[in-house]
């Protein structure tokens, strides 16, 4: 097993007790509350006549079904199981005396940028939510997990759940990323080599270069995506780049307290000499942006490669799965996925919906508008997001461009709101998931790509090469290019 990793000390320091079963109970430091999976764990407590332990270490908001479009937020909501979620958390919050970021906080979005952008999430932690995508807090050189709602009946109660502890893969990402390739690239890149199933039993650790150059925001969406890899976890070591991004966030203190939690945050990173239960190299030398091909995050390509065989894989489910895809997304092996027509393009989520992730997209955006039988979304991940960027007059380029800028939440990214696929459209998306039905139709065909490779395809109405928008002396990948390579 491993030793003197960050997860090691993290775990060490949070664990209570060994549990009768072989579990251990784990105290969790921070946890986060949404209206989709708490109103259950809640009305559990209150049938047992239980108090929230922990008031100060729960924050709540409202992410998955709030409506995106400002006039649809006015109460009560005109979809009834919305309304019935929202109301029900709104009681729960302030009966427990929990802080909640609500539509008129102006604070409010969707819980892995929200906790991020106020300090919230800070090295050492561990923290929890009732959502897949906590892992995106290990950024910080926390232990982010995703939890049910038993879980967050425990947590609520207790301030604990009973846990496995898993083996730490450290991922050293070498190289350095070239222009128009992102941090989103870097993590599909990683599944891509390592699998959808490929972190089962694992956390990942990322390092290297390639890492240690992103900023927070890149390094938020690496981790984000953890889970697509199968990993429960994933995180970076705290560095300078880390405290930075820190210092004078709202729940972060001053002064002589920030340089002492900073001492601690020292303490915890992985030693030099740490032992892992596994290392692997990955080099984004080179790489160029990628896209997914079919109905998983593992089932990607750089757009300079043709769409592979199912034959080409080894194992049998995965050229079952591979066939699936190809019959979903009506391709055939050795086509590009340049040139695949798209219908909608969607830029948002707790993965990309981050001020620098409209910055790039509005960069392809500026002077040029969207292809006429394109339906465009810029959902911001949080009210802070939205408003950063009007006062930069991000949205106005969005806006001149053709798309829809609308209000924080997790919009298209799952459609528990409004923001459907419809039919059988294609949808480049800047969002985690591509699984059929994810984006609200079963028809539907998700393909991920960078908020840049978005932008470039809602202006272009297919997947392109993001790179021919940059500075002449970028080289980008044609269609052509790609059926030579297939040849």
């Amino acid at each position: 097993m491993s030793q003197n990793t960050l997860y090691d000390k993290v775990w060490e320091k949070h664990k209570v007790t060994e549990l009768p079963n072989g579990q251990d109970q784990l105290f969790i430091g921070l946890h986060l509350i949404h209206e989709v999976t708490s109103p259950q764990a809640f009305a559990m407590l209150e049938e047992r006549g239980i108090d929230v332990a922990f008031p100060e270490r729960n924050y709540a908001t409202t992410d998955h079904i709030a409506p995106t479009e400002a006039e649809k937020r006015n109460r009560p909501l005109a979809d009834d199981e919305a309304e019935n979620m929202l109301s029900a958390l709104e009681r729960n919050v302030t009966d427990n005396g929990i802080t909640f970021f609500g539509f008129e906080s102006g604070q409010q979005g969707i819980t892995h940028v929200v906790a991020p952008e106020l300090g919230l999430s800070q090295p050492g932690m561990t923290v929890a939510c009732g959502d897949s995508h906590t892992a995106t807090h290990g950024a910080f050189g926390s232990i982010g997990v995703g939890v049910g709602t038993s879980q967050i009946r425990d947590i609520l109660a207790t301030g604990c759940i009973a846990a496995d502890k898993q083996k730490v893969r450290r991922i050293n990402v070498e190289g350095s990323l070239g222009e128009g390739v992102y941090a989103k690239d870097i993590i599909l890149k990683i599944i891509q080599e390592l699998g959808v199933d490929g972190g089962v039993g694992h956390v990942y650790e990322y390092g290297g270069p390639a890492i240690e150059e992103l900023d927070m925001e890149g390094r938020l969406a690496i981790c984000n995506m953890s889970i697509e890899g199968g990993a429960r976890a994933g995180y970076i070591n705290p560095d300078d780049t880390t405290y930075e991004y820190l210092k004078g966030r709202e729940y972060v203190p001053d002064g002589d307290e920030f340089e002492e939690r900073k001492e601690y945050w020292e303490s915890i990173k992985s030693d030099e000499d740490a032992e892992y239960d596994d290392v692997v190299t990955i080099n984004m030398d080179d790489v160029d942006p990628l896209v997914t091909w079919g109905i998983n995050p593992g089932q990607v390509i750089e757009v300079s490669e043709p769409i592979p065989e199912p034959d080409s894989f080894e194992a049998r489910s995965d050229q079952e799965a591979a066939e699936r895809a190809l019959e979903h997304m009506d391709l055939e092996p050795g086509d590009s996925m340049l040139g695949y027509d798209v219908d909608v393009a969607f830029l948002g989520t707790c993965t990309n919906g981050r001020v620098s992730d409209f910055e790039v997209a509005a960069k392809i955006l500026e002077n040029n508008t969207i292809a006429d039988d394109v339906r465009a979304l810029a959902v911001p991940g949080s009210e802070t997001v939205r408003k950063e960027c009007e006062a930069r007059g991000i949205d106005e380029t969005f806006i001149e461009a053709g798309f829809q800028w609308r209000r924080a939440g997790c919009s298209m990214c799952l459609a528990m709101n409004e923001d459907s696929l419809e039919g059988d459209e294609v949808c480049a998306s800047s969002s985690n998931r591509n699984f059929i039905g994810r984006q609200g139709s079963k028809e539907g065909r998700t393909v991920l790509m960078s908020p840049a490779m978005v932008a470039a395809a809602a202006v272009e109405g297919e997947v392109t090469d993001a790179r021919r928008f940059f500075e002449d002396d970028v080289q980008t990948v044609s269609a052509t290019d790609v059926e030579e390579v297939a040849d």
